[in-house]
């Protein structure tokens, strides 16, 4: 577990490694980038395959069904499964959910051409029944990020082409959804029809996740258009859910909206409560408000006291912190990224990749097996983006070999001759026909980052749950601590040098090591230095310090008010 500083160079790491300064392929070892080379071309021909197949067979709808070579309305069906006939979305195609790919991929000819056709043909005002956080993320943050790209400095478009079109589609969609938030606690409905608003007898149930994965879309909308309603909207339903976090820090995966009671209290770190956490630690790089950090902070402790097993993630009733279900879920493989330094959960994942070809939806740790009915793989990004972030903070090349391992996974197992399909039973590699919208926006690009981060030497970005890059802009910084500001750099630079022992190898502590001269002077880095919130980093009492996450040896608070496993050295 990380102490509030250390937690904070973690963040800092995310950000450095989204950042122009040393972060070029052209920097690379030069015994890698023959092969980091290679790898960019077949990923590249991995999205094109992908890309083009939609574009022919499934063009404008939402999903390509790669096997029978026709597609799917996702959006609209998962919430018109009652319907004989759905309501037609017109042109309401998931090209605008992945043709940042494009520009990450140099090809601002085609992001041009499919901004241009949006802005002609996208229309919000259908009466289809939408799932809020999915259609958040996945088309209000790629129109967010499209605008975003389309007027930066780069100039990818053809000057006078683009007017705001994309930025006008997502204010027109935001106003769609805030009737959701029109509720007695101020949390989302799940489901809102995007012509009528809330429908009669509409469930009052949904995730975390659903309430608290919003800020980041909704308040860049704001930040961009000026109308404070979408984010005061995100930001009321992030406080509420906060404000109903057990008395441990902990949260359960499903609530009622309108009672603002919890339905479910067994949670963890993987669906129905994933993204939350991730908007938490992001929120706070984009809008520099140190309440999302302070909040991410003590959820991150409680996450790695309660839920930590070794290099594993259970999960636990968020009332008591005991174990539930000892289980791996695909989607708990962002963890590692989000942490930047978990080098050992993340090949443990890699491990159950190697196992199965591709990672399994679950598989059940206690028993060592795969969960008998959710054994498929619907080409799912987490582990190849974790896989680009650990790569990014350590430069070390055994990432690239695991980028190269899940490309050419992928090209064994899911690719047809009309895309890439899901896998059914990762046991039998028996395909399913369906292409999600995320592995374009997602798998693709960040293997593609993996190989070839050009695209992040002009920008500080910061990449939403369904991979959309945000820039990170001071003048969206209420306030922004020096110590992240990229200007920096040259310092961070230099501190990051001498960095070479951690408080643990040496059996020292972190908080009297630059104050007695220690080690040249200099500060040794904590990996489990944990105090509670305080603004003077102390802890109160052993129960602030936690489980060392090394030993898992319990630890207890010094005389001098600091938590240490160097207490049991």
């Amino acid at each position: 577990m990380l102490s509030r500083k250390s937690v904070k160079w973690v963040l800092l790491l995310l950000v450095i490694s989204m950042s122009v300064f040393e972060l070029s392929s052209s920097k690379a070892d030069p015994r890698w980038a023959a092969k980091k080379r290679r790898m960019r071309e077949k990923v590249r021909k991995m999205f094109y395959h992908a890309y083009d197949n939609y574009m022919v067979h499934a063009f404008p709808h939402d999903e390509l069904k790669p096997i029978t070579k026709t597609f799917t309305d996702s959006l609209s069906e998962l919430g018109n499964l009652k319907c004989n006939k759905l309501g037609v979305m017109d042109h309401h195609s998931d090209v605008k959910l992945f043709f940042d790919s494009l520009v990450i991929m140099g090809n601002n000819t085609e992001f041009e051409r499919a901004v241009l056709w949006l802005s002609d043909n996208l229309k919000f005002n259908v009466d289809a029944r939408i799932n809020l956080f999915e259609c958040n993320i996945r088309v209000l943050g790629g129109l967010v990020s499209a605008h975003m790209l389309a007027t930066d400095s780069t100039s990818r478009l053809v000057k006078g082409a683009y007017k705001n079109q994309m930025l006008s589609l997502a204010e027109d969609l935001g106003r769609r959804f805030l009737p959701a938030f029109n509720t007695p606690t101020g949390l989302p409905y799940a489901w809102i029809n995007l012509k009528y608003g809330v429908m009669e007898n509409e469930t009052t149930e949904t995730s975390t996740s659903g309430c608290g994965s919003l800020i980041l879309e909704m308040g860049a909308l704001s930040r961009l258009t000026g109308d404070p309603r979408y984010e005061s909207a995100a930001l009321r339903a992030l406080r509420k859910l906060w404000s109903m976090r057990s008395s441990l820090n902990l949260f359960g995966t499903t609530l009622d909206v309108v009672t603002g009671e919890w339905i479910e209290y067994s949670s963890g770190i993987g669906a129905g409560v994933d993204s939350f956490y991730e908007y938490l630690f992001k929120a706070h790089i984009v809008f520099g408000k140190e309440e999302f950090w302070k909040m991410f902070h003590l959820a991150y402790v409680a996450v790695q006291k309660y839920f930590r097993h070794g290099p594993w993630y259970h999960e636990a009733d968020m009332r008591t912190g005991k174990a539930t279900y000892w289980q791996l879920t695909s989607l708990q493989a962002f963890w590692p990224g989000l942490q930047a330094t978990a080098n050992s959960s993340h090949r443990k994942f890699f491990h159950v990749w190697e196992k199965f070809g591709v990672i399994p939806e679950r598989y059940l740790l206690d028993h060592q097996m795969l969960h008998p009915t959710e054994k498929y793989y619907p080409l799912r990004p987490e582990l190849a983006e974790s896989t680009f972030y650990l790569y990014q903070a350590t430069k070390d090349p055994w990432y690239i070999e695991v980028g190269e391992t899940i490309v050419n996974s992928l090209n064994a197992h899911t690719k047809v001759e009309g895309g890439f399909a899901s896998v059914r039973d990762v046991t039998t590699m028996q395909l399913e026909d369906h292409q999600h919208s995320f592995f374009l926006a997602e798998t693709c690009k960040y293997l593609f980052l993996l190989f070839d981060d050009s695209f992040l030497a002009e920008q500080n970005y910061i990449f939403t749950t369904e991979g959309h890059p945000l820039p990170v802009l001071s003048a969206w910084h209420d306030r922004l601590p020096e110590a992240y500001i990229p200007t920096n750099w040259s310092f961070v630079k230099k501190e990051r040098l001498v960095r070479q022992a951690s408080s643990m190898s040496l059996q020292v502590c972190p908080a009297t090591t630059l104050n007695t001269g220690e080690h040249g002077g200099q500060w040794v880095e904590s990996a489990c230095h944990v105090p509670d919130a305080r603004s003077d980093h102390r802890c109160i009492a052993d129960e602030d310090c936690g489980i060392d996450s090394t030993t898992c040896r319990r630890r207890s608070c010094s005389i001098a008010g600091y938590c240490g496993p160097w207490l049991f050295l």
